[in-house]
C-alpha cells in the first residue's frame, strides 16, 4: 500500500460555557440552534440537545470550576456537533455505575453518560477522582454522507480559549495535509468516531485509561499508515480583537499557502502579518511514514515532543522575534519521532511546567481530550490559551 493521507478535522465556531446557574439552558439553546445551522435533521438535533442538557446538568450539579464548550466539525460537504465538559473535580469515584443506562445520581434528565456515548459517533471520557473529569462527544448526521464522514479519528486537535472578561482568543492553530511540491494545499479531511465509541457494551476501564485504549487498523485512506501534514499554532500579539485578527489572517493565509517546509510557512505569515499586531508562530512538519518531524518557530509557543511510553519530552526551541514585524533567521530543529509519541503546542496562557505523569493516561485518549486535560492542568486564566495535540501510530 502507498503513502495514505492522515484524517484531518476542521474546527470552528468554538463557544465557552462557564460554570453557572444558566448553564444547561443556556448550552441546550446554543446546542439547537448551531444543530440548526450546520443542517443536522431534527431528530439528531433533538438528540443532540438531551446529550448537551444532561452532560450540562451534571456539570453544574457536579463539578467544580466546570465548563462546557460547544464546536463544529467539518469537512468539505458535512459538519458535526461536538461538545466537551471540562471540571477539576471532585472525578467518578464509581465509573461503571456513572456509564450504566439510566444511572443519575440526582435530578437530571437520568439518560445516563452510556446512552450519551451511544447517541454520539465519537465518544471519550477521562476521569481520576480528586482530579476531574473531561468528556468529549461528536454528533454528526444520520445519513450515509454523516456515516461516511465519521469514518475515522483526526490524529490532531486543539482547543483555544479566550482570556476572563473577553470574547475572543488571540490564539489559533490549523492543519493542513501537504500533496506534491508545488501542488495546491490538500483540502482536510473529517474526523469521526473514537474506536468502540458507539458500539456495543462500553468499556469503562479503557474510557478512563485504567486500561490500554485499542487501535483499530486505519485503513486505506486513514490516519497513521502515512501522509505528511503541517501544523501551525499562532498566539496573536496581546489580547483582544487585534490578536485574534492577527491569529485568524494566519491561519487563512497558512489554508492558501503552498509551502511545504516549516521556514518557508513562517515567512509565508510574515508578509501576511505585516501592518498588522503579529504573533508568535510554531510550524512543525509532521512526517508519519519516516517517524520524523521538523520544526521552526518564533516567538512564544511552547512545542514538545512527548514520549507517551515513558512521559519524557523534549522541548523544541523558538528563536525570539515577532512574526509580522521581526522575523529572525530561521532556526529548524530536525528529530526522529519515538513509536506512538504525541506532539504538543501551547501559548504561553498555558505553563510549560506540566508533566505528562502529573496525568496518568493523558496521552491514552483522543487529541482533543488530551488537548482539554493540558488547558485544565496548566492553562491560566489572566492570558488567552491554546493547545493542539497531535499523535498517531508513527
Amino acid at each position: 500500500m502507498g503513502p495514505v493521507t492522515p484524517v484531518l478535522a476542521v474546527c470552528e465556531d468554538t463557544a465557552w460555557f462557564r460554570h453557572s446557574d444558566s448553564l444547561p439552558a443556556a448550552a441546550r439553546s446554543a446546542a439547537r440552534q448551531l444543530a440548526h445551522r450546520i443542517g443536522l435533521l431534527p431528530e439528531r438535533a433533538a438528540e443532540v440537545a438531551l446529550a448537551v442538557s444532561e452532560a450540562a446538568t451534571n456539570l453544574l450539579r457536579h463539578a467544580v470550576d466546570g465548563a462546557m464548550v460547544l464546536r463544529v466539525v467539518r469537512t468539505d460537504t458535512e459538519a458535526a456537533l461536538e461538545f466537551l465538559t471540562v471540571d477539576s473535580g471532585p472525578g467518578m469515584a464509581d465509573v461503571p455505575a456513572a456509564l450504566a443506562d439510566g444511572y443519575s445520581s440526582g435530578p437530571t434528565l437520568g439518560i445516563g453518560l452510556g446512552a450519551i456515548a451511544r447517541l454520539a459517533d465519537a465518544f471519550d471520557l477521562h476521569s481520576l477522582p480528586g482530579r476531574g473529569t473531561v468528556l468529549t462527544a461528536r454528533f454528526w448526521n444520520r445519513t450515509p454522507a454523516g456515516r461516511a464522514a465519521a469514518a475515522g479519528e483526526p490524529v490532531v486537535a486543539g482547543l483555544t480559549r479566550p482570556m476572563s472578561g473577553q470574547e475572543l482568543c488571540g490564539d489559533a492553530w490549523a492543519v493542513r495535509a501537504l500533496g506534491p511540491a508545488g501542488a495546491a494545499p490538500v483540502p482536510v479531511e473529517a474526523p469521526a468516531p473514537a474506536v468502540g465509541a458507539a458500539a456495543g457494551r462500553l468499556d469503562w476501564s479503557v474510557l478512563t485509561n485504567r486500561a490500554p485504549r485499542p487501535h483499530a487498523d486505519p485503513g486505506p485512506g486513514r490516519a497513521g499508515s502515512a501522509g505528511a501534514f503541517l501544523l501551525m499554532f499562532c498566539d496573536g500579539l496581546g489580547h483582544g480583537p487585534l490578536a485574534a485578527r492577527a491569529a485568524s489572517d494566519a491561519v487563512a493565509a497558512f489554508h492558501r499557502g503552498c509551502a511545504q517546509q516549516p521556514e518557508q510557512v513562517l515567512a509565508d505569515l510574515h508578509r501576511v502579518l505585516r501592518g498588522g499586531r503579529g504573533g508568535a508562530v510554531a510550524v512543525a512538519l509532521v512526517e508519519p511514514a519516516a517517524a520524523r518531524l521538523t520544526f521552526c518557530g518564533v516567538g512564544n509557543v511552547s512545542a514538545f515532543v512527548v514520549d507517551t511510553a515513558t512521559g519524557a519530552r523534549r522541548s523544541l526551541p523558538s528563536a525570539p522575534g515577532i512574526v509580522g514585524h521581526q522575523l529572525p533567521a530561521p532556526h529548524t530543529v530536525r528529530q526522529a519521532l519515538p513509536p506512538g509519541s504525541a506532539v504538543v503546542l501551547h501559548s504561553d496562557g498555558l505553563t510549560d511546567r506540566w508533566k505528562a505523569a502529573d496525568v496518568p493516561g493523558l496521552f491514552s485518549h483522543l487529541p482533543v481530550t488530551a488537548a482539554a486535560l493540558l488547558l485544565r492542568e496548566a492553562g491560566v486564566r489572566r492570558d488567552d490559551a491554546g493547545v493542539v495535540v497531535t499523535k498517531g501510530s508513527w
